[in-house]
């Protein structure tokens, strides 16, 4: 199961770390990060790179593993957050008035709070390496580090909206406005937090 493939690696991982001293820096394994428009494929290319890594890499030590959805569960687990807060975390999310009221009688831990705590996951993942990183910014996170490839994953709506209406069931124009949403919000949140264009081609190795 994806669960126990996770815990496979950070175990290994872990051990490899008592082997370098503790060091992640010691450490220099390559990883993959994945930026998509919505229904380009992104979590179904980034589990069948793993799948080819996983056969054909054999200079890898941890199983190569994707972090996609389960990243947010990550994030949770290594900073012993409660799980409901695992709903504030999508890619689209934009503080508003009702999010700053919250904050503002403690009633969550703010945006930012919980982007920073998902940013740290994301380059640990990272410096572990054997890792694809799906969404999230992690290109912008991780540039600085080395052995890293960054992809962006882009479609024309006339492939991408079938392939959305396949995946979820959906009839054709909820496809078309979930396709047209998530674009718009995903390059909101790289805009709003990072103040990056998510459509520049230079923020990655490959499109």
């Amino acid at each position: 199961t994806l669960k126990n493939r996770i815990n496979s690696y950070l175990e290994y991982q872990l051990k490899a770390l008592e082997i370098a001293g503790h060091s992640l820096k010691r450490l220099a394994n390559p990883f993959v990060t994945i930026s998509r428009q919505m229904g380009a494929g992104g979590i179904t290319i980034g589990e069948k790179l793993t799948e080819f890594l996983r056969k054909n890499d054999n200079a890898a030590g941890a199983s190569w593993t994707v972090f996609d959805k389960n990243l947010v569960a990550k994030v949770l687990e290594e900073h012993n957050l409660p799980k409901r807060f695992a709903e504030l975390m999508p890619e689209d999310k934009i503080p508003g008035v009702e999010e700053f009221v919250e904050e503002l009688y403690d009633l969550r831990p703010s945006d930012e709070a919980l982007l920073q705590k998902t940013s740290q996951t994301i380059f640990h993942l990272a410096q572990l390496g054997n890792s694809v990183l799906v969404g999230r910014g992690a290109n912008i996170i991780t540039h600085k580090l080395p052995h890293g490839l960054h992809v962006r994953l882009i479609g024309s709506y006339e492939k991408r909206v079938p392939h959305i209406e396949d995946y979820y069931k959906f009839n054709h124009a909820r496809a078309v406005d979930f396709v047209k949403s998530g674009d718009e919000g995903r390059k909101k949140y790289l805009k709003h937090y990072f103040q990056k264009n998510i459509d520049d081609p230079l923020l990655y190795d490959l499109v």
